[in-house]
């Protein structure tokens, strides 16, 4: 006997356009790249319609971007990546491509070591998250982590940026400037990937901010010297994502809230931080706390107007809010399927609408989009 309920929780809760308000929202068009749609990229209206779509040769490894020239900057899943430790396939990028409205491939660039984040830069650079094995005694010296990776190997972070012929033109080395006694790895966390860079942006002044996924914290490096010269820590956030410097000089943040110092309850939160003083000056969650919460992934993006545009990854949920904390619109991603590598799904089994971070554009940032 089968049954004709949809066995997809999500789904069955509502898909596609669930809210607007179009006296509120900012407007403009969202592009999502589903991390389980087989590498179709979709940039739709705020009434959720389609209005433009790509189909890229690999999955995303996370986000795609519009870039000031029209173009698509895709992060892809580099088919080749070998498999460091249990998540990676799950989270490794590695294979970049600009691609123009039409399909076209104008430029690609590969790095297998890439995880987590990439930052395309108004020079034309791209700055990204790499890894390689830490040096064996270094690894021994990092407090923390759970004790079923013990004896693994344990990868630290390189951030690499490269121009446009692929040069390295800086790099920057956990282990050379952080003191892994200063940042231990959560409880929760395994001890294979240290301090695990899972997002990147660039200030005003040129410091690069690091979001560091099993530690908990943000810091911002300059990139003469190397040195952090901003630390938000443990304190403030809870194992956040996507650190985006804003115009004000304050940082805005994706605190996921898993293991949350002295909270019985999970949930997740957005922050607009001022590095200065390390205080909070705005935030939203849910008024039901728990109603919003994603345990990975997460963005958010201030917009134009003031709203913030929110993406609560694992449930494929994007909604914008207003400063005064009210939704204006949501839309839930209707796109779903299963991982297409076992390693991915072992770690995130059943059928996904999932998406790493999804941006808002305004139709002057489209020229070439059709009405």
């Amino acid at each position: 006997m089968t049954t004709t309920v949809d066995q997809i929780t999500q789904r069955r809760r509502g898909v596609g356009l669930i809210a607007h308000d179009p006296a509120l929202s900012a407007g403009g068009y969202t592009l999502i790249a589903p991390q389980t749609a087989g590498g179709y990229v979709y940039l739709i209206d705020i009434d959720g319609e389609v209005a433009h779509q790509w189909k890229l040769p690999v999955r995303p490894g996370r986000a795609a971007v519009i870039l000031p020239n029209g173009n698509l900057g895709y992060n892809g899943n580099h088919a080749g990546s070998p498999e460091r430790y249990g998540a990676w396939s799950l989270w490794h990028g590695g294979d970049f491509y600009e691609v123009t409205p039409a399909g076209e491939v104008v430029w690609r660039f590969e790095d297998d070591s890439h995880h987590h984040d990439a930052r395309w830069l108004a020079n034309g650079n791209l700055l990204y998250a790499g890894c390689v094995p830490l040096p064996a005694q270094f690894a021994q010296r990092i407090p923390g982590g759970t004790a079923k990776n013990a004896g693994e190997t344990t990868y630290g972070d390189v951030i690499r940026e490269v121009n446009r012929a692929g040069e390295i033109v800086w790099e920057w080395k956990a282990w050379e400037h952080l003191e892994p006694e200063a940042f231990p790895i959560a409880a929760g966390f395994g001890r294979n990937h240290w301090p695990l860079v899972n997002g990147l942006d660039v200030t005003a002044d040129g410091l690069v901010l690091m979001s560091l996924r099993t530690t908990s914290g943000i810091i911002g490096v300059d990139k003469a010297s190397g040195k952090v010269q901003l630390h938000i820590p443990p304190s403030v956030v809870s194992h956040q994502h996507a650190p985006v410097a804003l115009e004000n000089g304050n940082i805005l943040a994706f605190d996921n809230g898993n293991f949350r110092k002295g909270q019985h309850v999970v949930y997740s939160r957005v922050l607009e931080i001022d590095p200065r003083t390390g205080e909070v000056v705005w935030s939203y969650q849910d008024e039901l706390v728990n109603a919003f919460y994603t345990a990975y992934m997460g963005s958010a993006q201030r917009l134009p107007n003031g709203n913030t545009h929110v993406t609560e990854s694992a449930t494929g949920r994007l909604f914008e809010v207003t400063p005064a904390g009210e939704v204006v619109w949501e839309y839930i991603i209707p796109w779903f399927a299963e991982y297409p590598d076992e390693a991915a799904r072992s770690y995130v089994p059943g059928r996904q609408n999932s998406v790493f971070q999804t941006f808002r554009y305004s139709r002057e940032q489209l020229p070439w989009l059709k009405d």
